[in-house]
């Protein structure tokens, strides 16, 4: 049963939205705004992007062209163009999934300090989200630890270590299909289905410093074994936002892409046109930076306590 009214979705998410932009604003962090079409697309394997054809003159380019699944490219761009400190509060797409947690078009805040780590933005990310829990009366703890200290602490393993058949053996009582799975995949799945779950409700709990497999466009620190400097941060059991200390090696960039691609093929999946403009930008220039994307709804259901992001939506994808 809903337990919020449209009215209420609609007036919370507002007073929200107000809220990030004067928080940035008290920060002089510039608010942008970057296109949704694009004719480079996210080549991640495990996100799929809408395409849709533009049917103007062909002196416009590619004809196809990809709803952004997040502002990350051309906020980059931004930031080699000599913008500076810069935000996005903007709808970004993702295909494939509809239903209680999750809405084919969504929100997404994302925002990039220069000459900063992963682990000033973490603190600088902890401090907006009490922000929005003040705005509705409410408190949060606070919890940080590194990857492998939650692995130990929730499971009694050693991500870095332990063998598959070890991973494989604490989801024994849920049915998965495991074919083609790969180490990566099972330990997301143990994070989702057996350490995220027992999050506490009242909790903000940080986790850093990831596998260097996991490392996405963040840039690997050589430990032993090598990390990804990436955090991520969840509210209660919601996955809120994700960041990193940002890759700013082009070729570094390009071949991460390009590995990104052999994964699609391998799983059957199309290949997707890379992000060329973005290539240009960091062979520019990208200064040293971090960034985290934050999604506005997953925030919104911790704030009201629903469970059901259709609650907080105008209109869901099946009523659009």
């Amino acid at each position: 049963m809903n337990t919020i009214t449209l009215h209420d979705a609609l007036a919370l998410r507002a007073r929200l939205c107000t809220l990030i932009r004067a928080f940035f604003a008290e920060r002089d962090v510039l608010e942008v705004e970057t296109p949704i079409l694009s004719a480079a697309a996210n080549t991640e394997p495990n996100i799929e992007s809408f395409s849709t054809l533009f049917s103007g003159h062909v002196d416009a380019g590619s004809p196809v062209r990809w709803l952004r699944t997040s502002a990350e490219f051309p906020l980059k761009r931004l930031l080699a163009a000599g913008v500076g400190d810069c935000y996005e509060l903007g709808r970004v797409f993702r295909n494939g999934e509809a239903g209680r947690r999750h809405n084919p078009e969504f929100t997404m805040l994302e925002w990039y300090r220069l000459g900063w780590d992963h682990l000033r933005l973490l603190d600088e990310t902890v401090e907006l989200v009490r922000h929005a829990l003040a705005m509705v009366d409410r408190e949060a703890s606070l919890v940080s630890m590194t990857y492998r200290e939650l692995f130990v602490a929730s499971l009694g393993i050693d991500p870095f270590s332990a063998s598959i058949d070890a991973l494989r053996e604490r989801l024994a009582d849920i049915d998965i299909d495991g074919e083609g799975l790969q180490r990566d995949d099972w330990l997301d799945l143990l994070i989702t289905h057996r350490i995220q779950p027992d999050f506490p409700a009242d909790r903000i709990t940080v986790i850093r410093d990831w596998p260097a497999s996991q490392c996405a466009l963040a840039r690997i620190r050589h430990d032993n074994p090598p990390v990804a400097e990436r955090f991520e941060l969840y509210l209660g059991t919601h996955e809120l936002a994700n960041g990193y200390h940002e890759l700013t090696d082009p070729s570094e960039q390009r071949a991460r892409f390009e590995n990104d691609n052999r994964r699609r093929q391998s799983r059957g999946q199309r290949e997707l046109p890379i992000d060329e403009n973005l290539l240009i930008a960091l062979e520019n220039g990208l200064p040293e930076c971090a960034g985290v994307a934050l999604g506005i709804e997953r925030l919104l259901m911790c704030l009201s306590g629903e469970d059901d992001i259709r609650t907080l939506l105008a209109f869901a994808f099946v009523d659009a």
